[in-house]
């Protein structure tokens, strides 16, 4: 790829974990410059997090793995004048700057936004936090579990007898990062106009109950509280996870046509006129029996077979996969989606040599750009690996101008 959309554009990236890096590694993967700042033989607590002990002892934690690649490394420590005038001097020159401490916490150690701004009127500041800047929990420490927990999340995960269960996966974090880079997108598209900095204030609770769609959206419009459900869809029936020969497979006939096609795959004709389940709001009340009528038809074939055949007749199914089966489809591959990369000096040699190829493999982000997969360029640092080009960075950051998206 010739070009990616934000090629020149610089991000200095004050930021652990999982919400804020996931954020930078998206604006990475679009083209940016990202230079990551960490605390001097400690760095971002992921590069400790994950289920390798010596990658997390190498400093090199399969979650840090996840989320870094393609940006640099440099350790600052901003409790010392001279970092702290670098990292002043990277401000002054960068297009984006994104911190996920706890509200406030960068205006304590001497760089509020005003200072900010008035360093670099250009400039677009996004702070991420489990509550937001402002508000009664601002200051509270929030971590996904606990905002999975307080969006409501867990109370709709599992079922009546099960819930609340946590998301399998850091679902808050996630989209807490999604709606920062996508915040961040938009910004430096509005100062291409008006050539303005911006503070972007996020909010991973705020941008987690967005996110819920209809599970908040039908309380709020009709005052309908959600329940968990478990597999099944409140929206639709039959909609969710049934019974094939061989396992579970996931269905979703939602349009009435869709029901009709389950139907007569199935050989049960006579439930598509069955006064039960005629329409939709009438398959929801009924949702239970239906779903036994079907799990008995569904049973006498396997799920690969009934997601073939049902999918070539236009009704949504599939099978349920493990994590290890879904990135090993046709699908994933075809598209590119995974990236191998040199894994970062220090690994170790176990990890390398039980690894396919002895390469590195990240995800991108779901987006072909012009056709092509936005992959990165180079590993994860290891901590500090670009200390010695600081005084370079400086030099070509305060020489060159802001990205191109500023006018």
């Amino acid at each position: 790829m010739h070009h990616r959309p934000l090629d020149g554009v610089r991000v200095l990236d004050l930021t652990n974990v999982l919400a804020g890096p996931y954020c930078t590694y998206q604006l990475m993967l679009l083209g940016a410059e990202v230079i990551k700042i960490e605390m001097p033989g400690r760095g971002d607590l992921a590069r400790r997090l994950g289920p390798d002990v010596d990658l997390n002892r190498a400093g090199l934690g399969a979650s840090f793995l996840a989320q870094n690649a393609g940006k640099k490394s440099v350790e600052l420590d901003l409790k010392d004048d001279r970092d702290r005038a670098s990292l002043e001097e990277l401000a002054s020159n960068a297009d984006v700057l994104v911190e996920n401490y706890r509200a406030g916490v960068l205006a304590r150690i001497g760089f509020p936004w005003e200072r900010l701004r008035e360093l670099n009127p250009g400039l677009i500041y996004c702070a991420i936090s489990g509550f937001g800047q402002t508000g009664p929990m601002s200051q509270a420490p929030a971590y996904d579990q606990v905002i999975q927990g307080l969006s409501g999340m867990m109370s709709i995960t599992g079922t009546t007898e099960t819930a609340p269960l946590r998301v399998g996966f850091p679902v808050a974090d996630t989209v807490g990062g999604l709606t920062a880079a996508l915040a961040i997108t938009a910004a430096l598209a509005g100062r291409g106009r008006d050539g303005e900095g911006r503070f972007l204030d996020v909010s991973m609770l705020e941008a987690s109950l967005s996110a819920m769609g209809w599970a908040v959206s039908n309380y709020l419009v009709s005052g309908i509280e959600p329940q968990p459900m478990g597999d099944q869809n409140v929206t639709a029936a039959p909609s969710g996870t049934f019974d094939a020969a061989d396992g579970p497979l996931n269905i979703a006939a939602n349009r009435q046509e869709q029901y009709e096609s389950l139907c007569r795959l199935v050989e049960r004709p006579e439930l598509i006129t069955d006064p039960r389940f005629a329409d939709r709001e009438a398959r929801k009340q009924h949702r239970v029996e239906l779903n036994r009528l079907l799990n008995e038809a569904l049973r006498r074939r396997p799920a690969q077979e009934w997601e073939r055949m049902l999918s070539a007749a236009g009704v949504p199914a599939a099978r349920i996969l493990t994590v290890a089966q879904a990135v090993a489809t046709d699908q994933v591959a075809a598209r590119g989606f995974l990236s191998d990369l040199p894994f970062p000096p220090g690994t170790p040699r176990d990890v390398v040599e039980r690894s396919p190829e002895g390469r590195l493999r990240v995800s991108g982000n779901g987006v072909l750009v012009d056709g092509e997969q936005l992959s990165p360029r180079t590993p994860p640092p290891v901590l500090g690996e670009h200390n010695a080009e600081l005084p370079d960075l400086l030099r070509r950051w305060r020489s060159g101008r802001q990205s191109e998206i500023v006018r």
